[in-house]
C-alpha cells in the first residue's frame, strides 16, 4: 500500500504546476529578490502575515515591502522606530495592528543585528540530533520575543497581534507559517530556496492546515483529532515512510488539492486518489 501510495503521490509531484502557483502564494515575494539577505527577510514577514485570503495579505505585504526599499535587509539593519515607523501608521490586518507591524520589523531588526541573520538564530537551539526542528523553531522564536520592545509599545507588554506573528512548537502551535517559512529556506528544490544549507531536509516538519489535515485524515497519515504540533510531526513521520530525505516535498500538491477544492470533504467523490488504497488504510 505504502508503494501505490507513492506512486501516487509522486504523480501529483510531478505534475504540479510549482511556478504557475507561484502568484497565488506568499512565497511570491521572496522570489522578486536576488540576495539571500533579502530572500531571508522577506520569505519571513511574508509567512507571518501568510494567513486568511491571499489576496487581502499580500495587498498589506505589498506595501510594506515598498516602504523598505530595494534591499528589505539593509532596511531592517538600519531601522529606527522613532523614525520610520511613520511608514507604517495606516497599515493593519486582521488582528495585526500598525504598533504589531512595527514591533514584528523591530524584533527582526534587533536580531539580524545580534546574530547575523536568522538562521544563526536558529541554529543556536537546533542540533543535528534533534528528530525535527521544533529545538530550533522555538529557539528563533523565544529569540524574538525576548527582545525589549517598549520602544514600540511604550511599556514591556507584548500585545497579541504582534504575539499571533510567532507561534511556537513549545506552546503547542501547529506552527504552520513558520514550517512554511523553514521548507523556503532549507528544501533546495521546485520553487524552494535552499538558503539554509546546513538544515537537512528530514528534520523539516510539515506546514499543516485545514487542508492537510482533512487529506491526511483521509490517507490515515495521522489519528489525531486536533490541528496542533504533534499532529503535524505525526503526518511528517508517515510522508518520512514514503520519502525518508524529503518528506515534506509533497506540501505544496497536497495543499493546494485542497485550497482549490479538488479535496473537500463534501467532495469525495471527485477525490484522484485511488479509492481501494484509502479504504484499506
Amino acid at each position: 500500500m505504502t508503494k501505490s501510495l507513492k506512486q501516487q503521490l509522486e504523480k501529483f509531484y510531478r505534475e504540479y504546476d510549482f511556478a504557475g502557483r507561484i502568484l497565488f502564494d506568499p512565497i511570491e515575494f521572496p522570489h522578486q529578490y536576488s540576495r539571500p539577505e533579502d530572500i531571508e527577510v522577506v520569505a519571513f514577514i511574508a509567512s507571518c502575515f501568510a494567513y486568511g485570503k491571499v489576496d487581502l495579505f499580500k495587498a498589506v505585504l505589498k506595501r510594506i515591502f515598498a516602504h523598505m526599499g530595494q534591499s528589505p535587509c539593509d532596511f531592517l539593519a538600519a531601522f529606527n522606530v522613532k523614525k520610520q515607523r511613520g511608514l507604517f501608521a495606516d497599515m493593519q490586518y486582521r488582528f495585526n495592528r500598525n504598533d504589531d507591524i512595527v514591533c514584528l520589523l523591530y524584533v527582526i531588526s534587533r536580531v539580524l543585528r545580534k546574530y547575523g541573520s536568522l538562521e544563526a538564530a536558529f541554529r543556536g537551539r537546533f542540533k543535528e540530533t534533534d528528530k525535527n526542528i521544533g529545538n530550533g523553531l522555538s529557539g528563533l522564536v523565544d529569540t524574538l520575543l525576548g527582545i525589549d520592545t517598549t520602544v514600540v509599545y511604550g511599556d514591556a507588554e507584548k500585545r497579541g497581534g504582534f504575539l499571533q506573528f510567532l507561534p511556537s512548537p513549545s506552546r503547542g502551535s501547529a506552527c504552520k507559517r513558520m514550517n512554511m517559512f523553514l521548507r523556503w529556506m532549507v528544501r533546495d528544490r521546485d520553487i524552494d530556496f535552499g538558503l539554509w544549507k546546513e538544515i537537512p531536509k528530514n528534520k523539516l516538519v510539515i506546514p499543516l492546515d485545514v487542508h492537510i489535515a482533512r487529506i491526511s485524515k483521509c490517507l490515515g497519515f495521522t489519528r489525531r483529532a486536533t490541528a496542533d504540533w504533534k499532529m503535524a510531526v505525526e503526518i511528517t513521520e508517515s510522508l518520512k515512510a514514503i520519502d525518508p530525505d524529503d518528506p515534506v516535498k509533497y506540501d505544496f500538491a497536497l495543499c493546494h488539492q485542497g485550497i482549490t477544492r479538488v479535496c473537500s470533504s463534501k467532495r469525495c467523490s471527485e477525490c484522484k486518489i485511488d479509492k481501494v488504497l484509502i479504504q484499506k488504510l
